[in-house]
């Protein structure tokens, strides 16, 4: 028998040899592709909860447009824009010549404290250069749901001196505690207003957007204090009541500022602003 005989024999005669599944294949057949189209729902589902719980829905109302340039609000003169330390260093030189929708910036308020605790880092400059430039300047306290309202009161009178022309003190409230009632809050609120207010004879500015004033702050009372409202990308403001300002956009772009500066108007004429000043107020005390 040849060679060539030979070895077809033995290799018809000798046993095949299985071959083993590797591992891949092990765990993708106990794995079906429903289970892996199942899983991977869940973890874009899961991925677009947390998303939205920790980034959006806090901070809703302050979601930008995408797309284009800020709107400007029609039938309103009085522009001015609200500032902090995200604006880094401004160029006051710039800033000073700057005009929104046709008109000249007027006035500008600017973040001091936080809390009991936090200063922003830029206050004191941004407060310095808002006056020596012209502009109707004006402070405000971010609300925080971490101190009492008499402790954060006597933070805020002990950093911010507020002078004759300024704008009355702001009070920046945006969130509820949610384990504390509605008459609890308001109190809390009511005691940072009283005390603030005893110190310049002045009522302060309630800033807040439109919803959480008509959930949280519609007590009668509070009407009584002048209304910042945060509104953005309408073309009018929904909110029912008086208000003063309106900060309508947080993409403005303006010369002398990096990056976006929220804008807002105000609700009446310049010489209407001035009279809410303080030491320029009829009815103080």
């Amino acid at each position: 028998m040849s060679n060539t005989v030979r070895h077809t024999s033995r290799r018809s005669q000798s046993p095949r040899r299985r071959r083993t599944p590797s591992r891949k294949k092990k765990f993708f057949r106990r794995h079906p592709h429903w289970a892996w189209w199942t899983g991977g729902i869940g973890i874009i589902i899961l991925y677009v909860w947390l998303f939205y719980s920790f980034f959006v829905s806090p901070t809703g109302f302050r979601w930008r447009a995408l797309y284009g340039d800020a709107n400007y609000p029609e039938g309103y003169e009085i522009h001015g824009i609200d500032i902090s330390h995200y604006q880094g260093d401004i160029d006051w030189e710039k800033l000073r010549y700057a005009m929104i929708g046709g008109y000249p910036l007027r006035f500008i308020m600017i973040k001091s404290t936080e809390g009991s605790s936090r200063i922003d880092t830029n206050f004191y400059d941004n407060f310095f250069h808002a006056r020596e430039n012209g502009f109707i300047r004006g402070a405000y306290h971010f609300w925080s749901n971490k101190s009492t309202a008499r402790a954060q009161a006597y933070y805020f009178l002990n950093n911010v001196h507020l002078e004759d022309g300024d704008l009355p003190p702001v009070l920046d409230i945006e969130h509820k505690p949610k384990e504390q009632s509605v008459e609890d809050f308001q109190r809390n609120v009511l005691t940072w207003l009283h005390i603030v207010e005893d110190k310049y004879h002045v009522k302060p500015i309630i800033y807040t957007y439109y919803k959480f004033k008509e959930q949280y702050l519609s007590a009668p009372v509070f009407d009584d204090y002048p209304y910042w409202i945060a509104h953005y990308y309408v073309s009018k403001v929904e909110y029912k009541g008086q208000w003063k300002f309106w900060q309508h956009t947080d993409v403005g772009r303006l010369p002398g500022i990096k990056g976006y500066v929220d804008l807002n108007i105000y609700n009446g004429s310049y010489y209407d602003m001035k009279k809410l000043t303080i030491g320029n107020q009829e009815d103080e005390w």
